[in-house]
């Protein structure tokens, strides 16, 4: 079973503001006709010591954004650039969401409390800095399915609906609206980053490199890494092994994202900003999650190249600030990290030890074979297979050389997996949309939960430090 948040007191911690000058715009949240609550996520509340508050207190908070004590005021909306399908934009930003709070955790780790659908802000452009009710149901969804497949992503941690009407053209109009805040260990961006480079602002991509180092640390450069002491060349080197995770941790998912643009990627290696995203109803490298990825360039099977392209626009960034030669031997180091993730996750999910890097990818062969071969839908697919079960032909042979974890939780004995497939997000949207009725959104939040208890704690994400507990709290 896996370990929930330690819980702790509050305890505020704004590093972010000795940045603010030049990385951020202060900005006034919505003034929103109405605020009811729809969901709190006092699981990872409890986390940073915001379980505690009333329900009016949650709305006002993150509803009515009024700041929490010691922390951030005005909120900040954070200014940065980005390749967007692979084309320059020099005019993004926070455009519907800005950062509103920062603390630590019990093992202090820096989070972020940053808000979707709060309100225009000075990198709006045409937008009315909303958010549609039915695009922060769906991530609350995207977030507690992720989470519970050990998938190092932000947490949907409040909703509030606003009384407002919104008209979207890929939807039926007017809908519902709604304000969202998640809760992350950073927001800052290979975009930002891109920003600065754009800018020529050398010393304050210095000092954001070294923002980084301290509030997301990870393990040092191998030791025959060249210029392994060069703060940007570490940081260069931790980026890469986090989206080399990142990547294989979407793929054993059987997750798309739908837009892998650089300024959706967060230098702390966390999955986050779920738009178009789609779960695999079959294993196939071509399926999309975005109707405009008319390329399928974010495809599914696209995924780990499109994590590595992003990470070749981060080293061209840092140039700025170093020279090529350190930054492209981290780059080489994407591929071999990425098998290793991937070997390592596969083995979690399916509930067996993990092997050397041959063994684990022969055993991720064999599966996409199957699955390729049986049309089975992924989620089913593991869930069958869990600990070497139902295996047969080639693949039982292949399974019989991995121990299995032992598994007694009563999931795994159920009539089947959890899954979250279009049509099953459809209908927990419908019956909102149509009854007011929430209880099969509650009740697949708790399904996903119970769902990660039984696969138990995720393997740790690369390029972290193993989480250490806070003598403070």
């Amino acid at each position: 079973m896996r370990a929930e948040p330690q819980a702790v007191s509050y305890r505020p911690d704004t590093p972010i503001e000795s940045l603010a000058d030049w990385l951020g715009d202060p900005v006034a949240p919505a003034d929103f006709p109405k605020t009811r609550l729809r969901f709190r996520n006092d699981l990872h509340a409890a986390g940073v010591g915001l379980d505690g508050l009333t329900d009016d207190q949650w709305q006002n908070h993150f509803g009515r954004f009024e700041p929490l004590a010691d922390n951030l005021a005005p909120p900040l909306a954070l200014r940065y650039h980005g390749h967007q399908f692979r084309v320059y934009n020099p005019e993004i930003g926070d455009g519907r969401g800005f950062l509103f709070a920062q603390m630590r955790d019990g093992e202090n780790r820096l989070l972020d409390l940053g808000t979707k659908g709060s309100g225009q802000t000075p990198w709006s452009r045409a937008g009315d800095g909303r958010l549609t009710l039915k695009g922060a149901v769906r991530e609350i969804l995207a977030t507690e399915m992720l989470e519970g497949l050990g998938v190092y992503t932000s947490k949907t941690f409040s909703v509030v609906e606003t009384g407002e009407e919104l008209w979207r053209g890929d939807e039926p109009s007017p809908t519902r609206s709604a304000v969202m805040t998640r809760l992350s260990h950073g927001h800052i961006r290979i975009g930002t980053f891109q920003r600065l480079l754009a800018l020529e602002e050398a010393e304050h991509m210095a000092r954001l490199v070294n923002y980084c180092l301290e509030q997301f640390p990870g393990p040092p450069p191998p030791d025959d890494a060249p210029g392994r002491d060069d703060p940007s060349v570490r940081l260069m080197h931790l980026v890469v092994e986090r989206m080399a995770d990142l990547a294989a941790s979407w793929m054993v998912a059987g997750f798309v994202h739908g837009v892998l643009n650089t300024d959706n990627m967060n230098i702390s290696g966390e999955s986050f900003d779920y738009g178009p995203w789609r779960f695999l109803p079959k294993w196939d490298p071509g399926f999309t999650a975005a109707y405009f990825d008319h390329q399928g360039l974010y495809a599914f099977g696209r995924q780990p190249e499109a994590l590595h392209w992003n990470c070749g626009q981060f080293a061209v960034a840092l140039r700025l600030l170093t020279d090529a030669p350190p930054l492209i031997a981290a780059m080489e180091r994407f591929g071999p990290l990425y098998m290793e993730a991937i070997g390592r996750r596969w083995c979690w999910r399916l509930g067996l030890e993990s092997r050397d890097a041959e063994a684990n990818a022969g055993l991720v062969n064999a599966c996409e074979k199957q699955m390729t071969e049986s049309g089975i839908a992924p989620d089913q697919f593991f869930f069958d297979h869990r600990g070497g079960r139902s295996a047969t032909g080639a693949l039982a042979e292949i399974m019989q050389g991995f121990k299995p974890v032992g598994d007694t939780h009563p999931y795994w004995h159920g009539d089947g997996p959890e899954s979250m497939l279009i049509d099953e997000v459809e209908t927990i949207w419908a019956a909102i949309a149509e009854s007011d009725d929430w209880a099969p959104l509650h009740d697949k939040v708790a399904a996903l939960r119970r769902m990660g208890d039984a696969h138990g704690t995720p393997p740790l994400p690369q390029g972290h430090l193993p989480p250490q507990a806070d003598d403070l709290n």
